[in-house]
């Protein structure tokens, strides 16, 4: 399905002293968008162009409530009092719904055309949910990110069958060894797909981890070093 923007409401705009925006953002009749976008301290004062961090969160976090988005992920990790040199967007999916493909293209397309943002400079990351979502978005969109890296997301067999179009973008994959919600061959299976096909993706797994194996990488500074490490090559 193809979405076009059709109309806009105006945005509602609520600013912390962390120069943050909450929008609720209408795309078509039916479908509207709720989510947080974050700037990081100095973005009204600069004039250049910031990195973007997309962050999908997983089911438990679905609904009305945009509260949720900070319970895991960069969102978490910043209102914790940690330093991100980038903007974040962080979308919410509506309540016994998945991530959608053509609605999240719009909006990251909107916040990139409207906001300071590098686009060269634009990655993406989910958890659960969300990395199913980030496997599925990736390889659909894989022009417009930088580097991607899903924790502990469901695969496909389709997604497996596309890996090539993957094959040359910076991946970090992320699971628990013992996650009994979705089993880590998932992302075993899919890093052994991308590097059938001439892919080098990182594949990290903790031995001790259940399903939560994103909570250790969102803490972690390197992560976030790494990703923004990456930049788009001109075509």
């Amino acid at each position: 399905m193809r979405i076009r923007i059709l109309f806009l409401l105006l945005p509602f705009f609520v600013f912390s002293q962390n120069e943050e925006k909450t929008l609720i953002k209408k795309i078509t009749k039916d479908i509207s968008v709720n989510y947080i976008l974050h700037f990081p301290d100095g973005y009204k004062k600069s004039k250049h162009d910031w990195p973007l961090i997309v962050f999908l969160h997983g089911s438990g976090e679905r609904g009305n409530d945009l509260s949720k988005l900070s319970i895991h992920g960069p969102l978490k990790y910043v209102k914790e009092g940690n330093k991100l040199e980038s903007v974040i967007l962080a979308p919410q999916c509506p309540k016994g719904k998945i991530w959608d493909v053509d609605v999240l293209t719009t909006l990251i397309k909107d916040v990139v055309f409207n906001n300071r943002i590098n686009f060269k400079k634009v990655y993406l990351t989910g958890l659960s949910m969300g990395g199913y979502g980030t496997w599925k978005l990736a390889l659909e969109h894989p022009e417009m990110f930088a580097a991607v890296a899903p924790i502990c997301g469901r695969v496909d067999y389709v997604f497996l069958e596309n890996a090539k179009k993957l094959k040359d973008k910076p991946i970090w994959v992320f699971h628990g060894a013992k996650d009994q919600v979705v089993p880590v061959e998932n992302s075993k299976r899919m890093v052994s797909a991308l590097k059938k096909v001439g892919g080098d993706p990182k594949l990290t797994i903790y031995p001790k981890a259940g399903h939560d194996s994103w909570s250790k990488t969102y803490n972690n500074p390197n992560f976030y070093k790494w990703l923004m490490s990456h930049e788009l090559s001109p075509e």
